[in-house]
């Protein structure tokens, strides 16, 4: 299976990088593609995956898995026999969302799932497409949705997304609490 990851914002910001690196960890740099990356950002991806410039849109690419939590049928173990490739959005995802992924539904024959109705960040959501590629259910897999993570001197921050939660802790990419305990922005 090739995960790709069409690169929808302006630059690979530092939040995409953390989760695009939570991203090749778990599915190996072999099977995952970046594209519609912007030349300048290829260098911050090269040793995560393969890069694109193109879309995945004009890639002429078959048996395509397209992640939309807007459409009725869920991801199942089953369906890992109907594609060589699922596409996820990379987003630095809105709240509420905008549905920039439907864009995405001009791909040729694509097929259309869902892994819920809750937003995931774009490693959660290759983290459980891998689980479910791996044999388990959907419904097997336990979720935290809005993660509150303590930080300093009482303060917290509130993230309002949906995320995988094993051995009694949220599956986060590498250096993301840290990241969010040093930004300015928060």
């Amino acid at each position: 299976m090739i995960y790709i990851i069409e690169h929808l914002d302006d630059e690979v910001y530092e939040w995409s990088l953390l989760e695009y690196k939570h991203i090749s960890k778990t599915v190996g740099k072999e099977n995952l593609w970046f594209t519609n990356v912007k030349k300048a950002d290829f260098g911050k991806l090269q040793d995560l995956g393969k890069v694109f410039s193109e879309s995945v849109v004009s890639m002429g690419l078959t048996r395509i898995c397209l992640l939309d939590p807007s459409v009725p049928d869920r991801l199942k173990p089953s369906d890992k026999k109907e594609f060589d490739y699922v596409v996820f959005g990379g987003i630095l995802g809105d709240n509420p969302p905008r549905g920039r992924t439907k864009a995405l539904r001009t791909i040729p024959d694509v097929q259309l799932r869902n892994l819920g109705e809750e937003q995931m960040s774009t490693n959660t959501a290759v983290y459980v497409v891998k689980k479910i590629m791996d044999g388990t259910q959907f419904e097997r897999i336990d979720f935290v949705d809005t993660l509150i993570l303590p930080m300093d001197e009482g303060e917290e921050v509130e993230l309002p997304y949906r995320y995988v939660f094993e051995n009694g802790e949220p599956i986060l990419p590498e250096g993301l609490v840290d990241k969010l305990k040093n930004d300015e922005d928060f």
